[in-house]
């Protein structure tokens, strides 16, 4: 994070699910879930302005995505960033005087946690900006008001995530893990997984303590994306990418993340890594492909 008198400028990073299990349906026709949340030090960056009124603008490779009802500044738009102004400044009763920009890195539709990662940095960075050192009375409630992926975006730890995302737990910190993110580029809508979801509920885990790689690997071999398998059947290109990752050399763990189309192989080394998301690249053009970290994020 970079700031000044007048401008706050915050990074968001990409939410990752290093496993997800599916453990019951609720009476409302919900899913209460357990997963690993980590963030990689891939993502979006806003940057906030003082100004004399409220304006937002999007740049970045995939500005070109947003609706004219996301790139709206009014309190109806349908921006998750411009959602979290507007909610903020309601909650600790202030004006909001700012340009908003939002550099937009991150896919649509990847379930990479993008629109909530933006909106979790907003707030966050307002809190500096508008200098509120301490939280606001009711601000938890209002991040989870916004989404259930916000609170666990704004606070950007490791976390463990159960109920309906809204109940999270401190754990210990993960290792520094290089990663290979794909998005293959086929988005992939939550509701039709849940939909086709049919597979065995599963129970909720202890994540242990570990500074060893090979032992935190071992307990991520004991977990998996319960949604995976429905998630293939509505976008096939997941099982592609699936692929793909398993074939690459120094992968030693690949998975879908979330309920989105995007997946994650964990690599031996960085520069397998990084030499595995170059050929992905060049033999998959259609596809966003990022080599990254896990666990050494530093957001603020």
């Amino acid at each position: 994070m970079s700031t000044n008198p007048h401008s706050v400028r915050v990074f968001a990073p990409a939410k990752l699910n290093l496993y997800l299990h599916v453990l019951k349906r609720l009476p409302n026709g919900q899913h209460a879930l357990d997963s690993l949340v980590t963030f990689a030090d891939v993502g979006d960056n806003v940057m906030i302005e003082s100004a004399q009124g409220f304006t937002f603008e999007i740049t970045g490779p995939f500005a070109h995505k947003f609706s004219d009802d996301e790139k709206s500044s009014s309190p109806t738009s349908k921006n998750l960033a411009v959602k979290a102004v507007w909610a903020l400044s309601k909650l600790c009763n202030r004006a909001p005087a700012l340009k908003l920009t939002l550099e937009k890195n991150l896919p649509f539709g990847a379930g990479l946690g993008g629109g909530s990662a933006d909106a979790g940095a907003v707030i966050f960075g307002l809190l500096k900006l508008w200098d509120i050192k301490d939280h606001p009375h009711g601000l938890d409630n209002m991040l989870l008001s916004l989404g259930a992926d916000i609170p666990a975006c704004f606070y950007s730890r490791d976390l463990q995530i159960k109920n309906i995302g809204d109940v999270h737990t401190d754990i210990p910190k993960i290792p520094e893990l290089p990663i290979v993110m794909i998005y293959p580029g086929k988005p992939c809508n939550t509701k039709t997984i849940f939909q086709n979801f049919n597979a065995s509920f599963k129970e909720a885990k202890k994540i242990p303590a570990s500074d060893n790689i090979q032992d935190f690997l071992r307990f991520l071999d004991t977990t998996e994306n319960s949604l995976t398998p429905a998630a293939i059947k509505t976008v096939p290109a997941i099982e592609n990418a699936l692929h793909a990752l398993h074939n690459e050399e120094g992968c030693l763990l690949k998975r879908m993340s979330g309920s989105g189309a995007a997946c994650f192989g964990i690599f031996d080394h960085e520069e397998n890594a990084q030499k595995s998301a170059k050929q992905l690249s060049e033999q998959n053009p259609d596809w966003w492909v990022k080599a990254a970290w896990i666990g050494r994020t530093h957001r603020y």
